[in-house]
């Protein structure tokens, strides 16, 4: 047999093999691609003004998008972006980031605020965001969020921007009202969470 037509056969073997060695990505990970300009590789942002979303709940993930695309929630780039997608695609989406894990970059945070950032979290905020910002369905993921982000959401929240949840309201501008200086504290707790 000549060389050109071992290399046909040998070729044709690894063709029927391919399907086996590489899987094509899945249609939730070819649509969540589009996130990681922003929000990092598989939800895991890189970048301090950009939240992670990788590991977030589902439940927050869906309720967030569907805010950026009814327009609810202000933005300047999500509410466009997520007018795009199907009601399906966006829990397709919100599937493949729940499903990750929640990255955590080290940050440097003052560890004075740390501490006071503690003693507010545990009187105040604790019953909503569980496991020290670990833990809730309602608001998602805020240990070890980017500081940056924590900054950007409360000035939002603060200048009335961005609707402030009614429970979150009461503990931050209700009754002895945190001062700046406060929450910039409790952002410091979160993002130092590891």
């Amino acid at each position: 047999m000549k060389p050109m037509g071992i290399a046909v056969i040998i070729g044709g073997c690894f063709m029927i093999q391919a399907p086996v060695w590489a899987e094509s990505p899945s249609q939730a990970a070819m649509l969540s691609n589009t996130c990681a300009g922003c929000h990092g590789t598989n939800g895991s942002s890189a970048g301090p003004s950009m939240p992670t979303i990788a590991g977030m709940p589902e439940t927050y993930l869906l309720e967030t998008m569907k805010k950026f695309k009814s327009g609810e929630r202000p933005s300047s780039i999500m509410g466009r972006l997520a007018k795009a997608y199907s009601d399906e695609e966006i829990k397709m989406m919100v599937d493949f980031f729940a499903k990750h894990p929640f990255g955590r970059e080290k940050q440097e945070v003052d560890a004075a605020k740390v501490a006071i950032g503690k003693q507010i979290h545990n009187q105040r905020c604790k019953k909503c965001h569980m496991d020290e910002g670990r833990d809730s369905e309602d608001s998602g993921i805020l240990a070890g969020q980017w500081k940056q982000y924590l900054q950007i959401s409360m000035s939002d929240f603060r200048s009335g921007k961005r609707k402030m949840p009614e429970k979150m309201a009461e503990k931050v501008d209700g009754e002895g009202k945190l001062t700046p200086e406060e929450v910039e504290a409790v952002i410091h707790f979160y993002s130092s969470q590891q």
